[in-house]
């Protein structure tokens, strides 16, 4: 059974940092790709990173270039988020997901297997 977990959120001061956790089970991970979404209130979800070791392609939007990052570690079956200058904007549920094979520019009806989200909370 393929499983997501997804931990580390919180509130956050605008300009902190916070790190995501998404720990993997039931597949093996590199043959997927696995993204980072989020949703605001009244907001459709969207995806804010992406990777793929399977076929190498990546997403990351203009409105978290630079600022996000994410990164995966083999031995602990687990892909973290790593957010930097954190803004009000980015408050919502976060929420990791994987899909066979390749990001597809990280949209979020692709994406076939959902953790149960973390919620992050940037106070201005």
């Amino acid at each position: 059974e393929v499983q997501l977990v997804e931990s580390g959120g919180g509130l956050v001061q605008a300009g902190g940092s916070l790190r995501l956790s998404c720990a993997l089970s039931g597949f093996d991970f590199d043959d997927y790709a696995i993204g980072w979404f989020r949703q605001a209130p009244g907001k459709e979800r969207e995806g804010v990173s992406c990777f793929s070791n399977t076929d190498g392609s990546t997403y990351s939007p203009d409105s978290v270039k630079g600022r996000f990052t994410i990164s995966r570690d083999n031995s602990k079956n687990t892909v973290y988020l790593e957010m930097t200058g954190l803004k009000p904007d980015d408050t919502g549920v976060y929420y990791c997901a994987a899909r066979w094979r390749s990001c597809l520019r990280g949209q979020p009806e692709l994406f076939g297997s959902w953790g149960q989200g973390t919620q992050v909370t940037v106070s201005s």
